[in-house]
């Protein structure tokens, strides 16, 4: 091994958090990851929740499993670069480094009241945010679930709000939660510097906090929505040096060098640099990204506006996004919830075992419907059973939920755009099974592409610290490094996909108004 010629990427995904080791071609290095998967925690029925200490123990667990892997010395690997679930919440205190509350998940809907109430208040509603942030009002996105947190945080009589402007608590997405405790946290760095409390302008962009414009927190937003500036972390570019890690068994003196949230990581590792350029990544969600350029673009059709990333001082680049909650997770509740697969690569075969859908469609609004519909009031549905349907019926009416879902993003995309594309890159976890990407070109009418290393989210963190630290000379030579595994072409007469897609649509009209029954 040459010195100084491999990045380390650490993915903290919604079930899991990974380290990842990559080489000066972009690929993993054998044997050089490591991946530990968290408790999902449900106290309720539409709260999801993580904890933040078992995913920072976590975290550094899959590091030091790298080191030992490779065994590497901290100087052969010359920066880090972090990838982390967006939107996801942690409050915590700056003394003692101890979470207030349990982190609150993106997927999470307890803050519907504080959003419909900052709606109702307002003549645009819904977009009372959207001009200055790019985001509708959502229980998807951070401000709501910091306001919660301090809302029901009570120490000593004192509220949560005193507390976060007197100094006392951190908030922050995933990213600053690990970049602080990875400086430092509550000892402080090894020169007895304070830890660094950051986030970077993509993960800021998601909060309803941040001037899309300006790149920096907003008084306004902060007042109305109710969040503290005190407690916000200082906001940095998506590629450059911010801080080293200061533990030793975990690489200690490394610079971390890139941070993005972890769709816009998965656009940067697809290297979709070029206004027009687009991927959709299959996780935990589906979610569909558009480079539209150094000019944030607004939606006529559902979808966000969102900093795409920042490479140091450059001008910011922007996107269009379309955000589906569930994908990958539709497939594990099939496995954990209902018993119905023992493990996801079931579905394929089960999928092809059938001629047709049977006229089954699985509608998976478990936490409403984000874009393009932005539905809260819609529930998960499972329409057309009769006694002829088997588990097989219930598992393909999975996977194709995912490519109708990922559909109506690419129709809102192509009607903000004016013009469909050629060919849709993809990547995430569900990219494997053919099944799904064969129906996903057939439903699109395009052609789907999925690249030689499917872990864009770790390798678009481990681009943008290496372009910081001068691993990689430019985002042309990152093009270079893109390589194409598979291509589907689709393969569907036209008539059956309008009438699939019709049926579809009918479908998911029956969730729509549900939650609003609900006791």
């Amino acid at each position: 091994m040459t010195r100084n010629t491999f990045i380390l990427a650490i993915d903290q995904g919604t079930t899991s958090s990974r380290a990842i080791l990559f080489d000066q071609d972009g690929l993993p290095v054998p044997a050089a990851t490591a991946q530990v998967e968290h408790r999902q925690i449900l106290p309720r029925a539409g709260w999801v929740e993580h904890d933040p200490l078992e995913i920072w123990e976590n975290v550094r667990t899959t590091m030091a499993q790298v080191a030992g892997h490779a065994d590497l010395e901290p100087a052969l690997v010359s920066a880090i670069g972090i990838t982390n679930q967006r939107e996801t919440v942690v409050v915590w205190e700056r003394e003692t480094g101890e979470p207030v509350y349990n982190a609150i998940v993106w997927q999470d809907t307890r803050t519907s009241g504080i959003c419909s109430r900052l709606a109702a208040a307002h003549p645009d509603g819904d977009d009372r945010f959207r001009a200055a942030t790019g985001l509708p009002l959502s229980t998807y996105f951070a401000g709501p679930k910091i306001r919660w947190i301090l809302d029901h945080l009570d120490s000593e009589g004192r509220r949560g709000t005193e507390r976060a402007e007197a100094g006392e608590l951190l908030a922050g997405t995933i990213d600053s939660w690990l970049v602080w405790n990875l400086t430092g946290g509550r000892r402080g760095g090894t020169n007895g510097e304070p830890a660094l409390h950051v986030t970077d302008v993509t993960n800021a962009s998601r909060t309803l906090l941040m001037d899309l414009r300006t790149l920096e927190w907003c008084d306004e937003l902060c007042r109305e929505i109710g969040v503290p500036r005190a407690m916000l972390p200082d906001i940095v570019p998506s590629s450059g040096v911010i801080g080293q890690v200061t533990e030793r068994r975990m690489f200690g003196g490394t610079p971390i060098a890139g941070i993005l949230g972890d769709q816009q990581a998965a656009m940067f590792g697809q290297t979709c640099f070029d206004p027009g350029d687009a991927k959709n990544t299959y996780g935990t969600g589906a979610f569909l990204l558009l480079n539209t350029g150094t000019t944030p673009q607004f939606s006529d059709n559902g979808l966000l506006t969102t900093v795409c990333y920042q490479l140091g001082d450059a001008d910011p680049v922007y996107a269009l996004e379309g955000s589906v909650a569930v994908a990958g997770s539709l497939v594990q509740w099939l496995r954990d919830n209902l018993g119905v697969i023992s493990s996801a690569e079931e579905t394929e075969d089960l999928a092809r075992s059938l001629d047709d859908n049977g006229d089954c469609y699985l509608v998976p609004a478990f936490s409403g419907l984000l874009a393009p519909r932005w539905r809260p009031d819609a529930r998960g549905t499972l329409v057309g059973l009769t006694r002829f349907h088997t588990r097989a019926h219930l598992a393909r009416a999975a996977l194709e939920a995912t490519a109708f879902q990922s559909r109506e993003m690419t129709d809102a995309m192509a009607a903000d755009a004016g013009e469909t594309a050629d060919a849709l890159r993809v990547d995430g976890g569900m990219v494997v099974n053919d099944y799904l990407m064969q129906f996903q070109a057939d439903i699109l009418g395009i052609d789907v592409i999925r690249p030689e290393v499917t872990e864009t989210t770790a390798l678009g963190a481990a681009f943008a610290a290496g372009l910081a630290v001068g691993q990689w000379d430019s985002s042309d030579r990152l093009r270079e490094l893109w390589r194409e595994d598979r291509r589907w072409e689709p393969r569907m007469a036209e008539d059956e996909r309008a009438r699939l897609w019709g049926r579809w649509n009918d479908a998911v009209e029956r969730t729509l108004g549900w939650a609003a029954t609900e006791s």
